[in-house]
Formats: C-alpha cells, sequence, structure tokens
C-alpha cells in the first residue's frame, strides 16, 4: 500500500523525523504496512497512482502550487488523504481556489497579494499545545471518541474567517475548534472516503510509537482504498 508524503523532506522538521516510528508502529500496532514514498512539492505528477496522500507539514514549500495540486488530486481522485499543518492550509487554498473559485493567497508565500485566505496567528501557535473542541457525529470526533482533545501545534498562519461561510457553501465541513477563541482547527470532506485535515501536528504525539487516532485512521483508509483497487484488479477479465 503505497502513501504519497507530500513535502520537501529535511531532517530539521520534526514531523518528518517521527514517520519512521509511525510506519513502524502501525506495522506491528494495526497490522498495517504502508509503504511510504516522498514526494517533493516541485514534482507531483503521478499520484493519483497512490492508495493515499498525506501533506506533511514544513512550509513554505518550494512550491505552493504542487502542494495544492496534491490536494487537488486526493479530492478530485478519491484518494484518501491527510494534511497536517501546512499541508491543512494548503487544502483550503485548493478547496477555495478549485471548488469556490476564489483568488486568495496564503500571506506567508504572496505577502503582496490582494486577499488573503491563510493569514498570520495574533499569537502564534509554535511550540504550544492548544485544546480542540470537536463537533459532535463528525468524523474526527468518531476516530478520537472524545468531545475534546489536547494538540501540538508548529504553526504560525491560520484560516481567515471572513472565508468560513464560503468554504462551508464549497463542502467542507470544519469540525474541530480552538477551545479559547473558536478559530478553525479541523476540516473535513463528508462524502469522501477520508479528506480530513487538522491545523495542529498529529505526528508529535507521544514518542511516535503509539500512532495518533487520526493516523491510524488515516492508514485504516489507505488499506480500505488498497483492498477494493485489488479486488477491482482481480475481477477484471
Amino acid at each position: 500500500m503505497r502513501i504519497a508524503l507530500v513535502g520537501d523532506r529535511s531532517p530539521s522538521v520534526r514531523s518528518h523525523a517521527r514517520i519512521p516510528l509511525l510506519m513502524e508502529a502501525l506495522r506491528e500496532r494495526d497490522g498495517i504496512a504502508l509503504d511510504p514514498y516522498w514526494i517533493p512539492t516541485t514534482d507531483v505528477t503521478g499520484l493519483d497512482a497512490f492508495d493515499g496522500i498525506w501533506i506533511l507539514p514544513g512550509s513554505p514549500y518550494r512550491d505552493e502550487d504542487g502542494a495544492v495540486q496534491a490536494a487537488r488530486v486526493a479530492r478530485e481522485q478519491r484518494i484518501p488523504f491527510l494534511g497536517t499543518c501546512g499541508g491543512f492550509q494548503h487544502m483550503l487554498l485548493e478547496v477555495a481556489r478549485h471548488v469556490c473559485g476564489l483568488d486568495v493567497a496564503h500571506a506567508e508565500n504572496e505577502p503582496g497579494a490582494r486577499d488573503f485566505l491563510l493569514t498570520p496567528l495574533a499569537c502564534s501557535l509554535a511550540g504550544h499545545e492548544n485544546l480542540v473542541r470537536l463537533t459532535p457525529g463528525s468524523r474526527i470526533e468518531q476516530i478520537m471518541g472524545t468531545p475534546t482533545t489536547m494538540e501540538a501545534y508548529v504553526c504560525s498562519y491560520g484560516l481567515n474567517e471572513a472565508y468560513t461561510q464560503t468554504l462551508t457553501a464549497g463542502g467542507l465541513v470544519f469540525s474541530g475548534h480552538a477551545a479559547d477563541d473558536g478559530a478553525v482547527r479541523v476540516a473535513e470532506l463528508p462524502g469522501h472516503p477520508f479528506f480530513l485535515a487538522t491545523m495542529y501536528q498529529p505526528e508529535l504525539a507521544g514518542d511516535g510509537r503509539r500512532p495518533h487516532p487520526v493516523i491510524a485512521a488515516f492508514a485504516a483508509a489507505v488499506a480500505r482504498h488498497a483492498g477494493q483497487g485489488e479486488a477491482a484488479y482481480a475481477g477484471t477479465p
């Protein structure tokens, strides 16, 4: 089961360093053997051949369009998708541009743009933990099995809340919010096999030897997607 890890791999990014531990833990704990391929944002061709797409932290990426395109392939091809931190931000850009038709930018990437979908946080969350309230009945709430969760961040940019209603009209559900100020922390796309993004970094939970429930749920969705593909192939004359 091949998954595309979209991001510009760097030993200085803590979440990147956690990937080998998480892959090993998924094999040992859940019996799910994922074959991860690092895909730079400068070359995202062929993503539709993967069983899962995960846009990892590490923004600003070398190629914003590459990260946005990765989210688009996952959405349109119904490939299980997980976006964390920068992946969350660029998934929002994808939906805003290609579903809602908005001409909006990421302030970190285009500081001279006219309209921003992603703007600097009033108080950076980099290096902090924050309580997140989960919407009852949402996918994230079902995954976590609890109405709240304490999560770790390495983030300084968030959604411009002026666009929340437009993105909601485009099909996104904002299913996790900061307990203190109500700011968006989780987004998901109902009707998709698995399309979930978090502003926080579940990769950093614990010591990496017990995958965060979000990562375990993504891996399970990848396994289901791969199984369906194999079944379809086996039934082909």
